[in-house]
């Protein structure tokens, strides 16, 4: 009978099973995440090497003219090493781990969640999905409300891969935040792309600048995609403490340079 269970248990019939309970699902880029582990025994004794959490996302890949979405672990922690689960026993622990600063925000139609498993040798590893809200780094949400108060307008948030642009957060994807103007700058751009690079000491901007077309030249720049500039610049905490009205003037500043 042990011999048949342990054969149900190597499937993942009457295997041991992880639950984590976070305090809260609702999280700004680079906070610590807490919660308890809850791992319920199977039906027999099982060695865990690992217990895992992965904090997941989804991006679009474009393969053969099609976008598709891949999904992609943004960070892992190992939350405790090797012991024995004993058939039927309860263990409970705490844990915390923090997020990436350059966490991807749950905006638009990005998903976010973690997934917690357990390592057990010669047998299928159980796991648990726990969907979180992410909320951006306090750095970026001043530049989303200095972009707010010159009257541009978020129309679409998306994570395209592009690892070229993403290594700077460590990533093969980047998450865009699309906006359009809706006053001052209406009648001179399409669009505002910003990507965020943040760190501790403040926030780099990666700013893809749409102007319009005016006339034949500038239906030809368009066609050709000469009308976008790429601009980068940085905010040091220095400056975003002076609030989101300083960081509204400095970037209306740069933007008027390539328009």
């Amino acid at each position: 009978m042990s011999m048949f269970k342990r054969i149900l248990a190597s499937v993942g019939l009457g295997s041991a099973q992880v639950d984590l309970m976070l305090q809260r699902n609702v999280a700004r880029a680079g906070d610590t995440i807490r919660g308890v582990v809850r791992i319920q025994g199977g039906r027999v004794d099982q060695q865990v090497d690992d217990v895992y959490a992965f904090v997941m996302t989804r991006y679009l890949k474009e393969q053969n003219d099609r976008k598709t979405e891949v999904e992609a672990a943004v960070s892992k922690f190992l939350l405790t090493g090797k012991f024995i689960v004993q058939a039927e026993q309860v263990y409970e622990f705490p844990v915390s781990f923090q997020l990436p600063v350059a966490m991807p925000v749950t905006m638009g139609r990005t998903p976010v969640w973690i997934q917690t498993g357990l390592d057990i040798k010669d047998a299928v590893d159980p796991n648990d999905q726990d969907a979180l809200q992410v909320r951006p780094h306090r750095y970026c949400e001043i530049i989303l409300e200095a972009v707010s108060k010159l009257g541009f307008q978020l129309r679409e948030v998306t994570c395209e891969y592009a690892p070229y642009f993403g290594r700077k957060n460590g990533l093969p994807f980047v998450q865009e935040f699309e906006f359009v103007p809706t006053s001052k700058f209406q009648y001179q751009l399409d669009e505002l792309e910003i990507i965020f690079y943040p760190d501790e000491n403040g926030v780099e901007l990666l700013l893809e600048i749409d102007r319009k077309s005016r006339g034949l030249a500038g239906w030809f720049a368009e066609a050709i995609d000469e009308d976008e500039s790429y601009v980068r610049i940085r905010f040091d905490r220095t400056k975003l403490n002076y609030g989101a009205s300083y960081i509204a003037g400095q970037l209306a500043q740069t933007i008027r340079r390539y328009i």
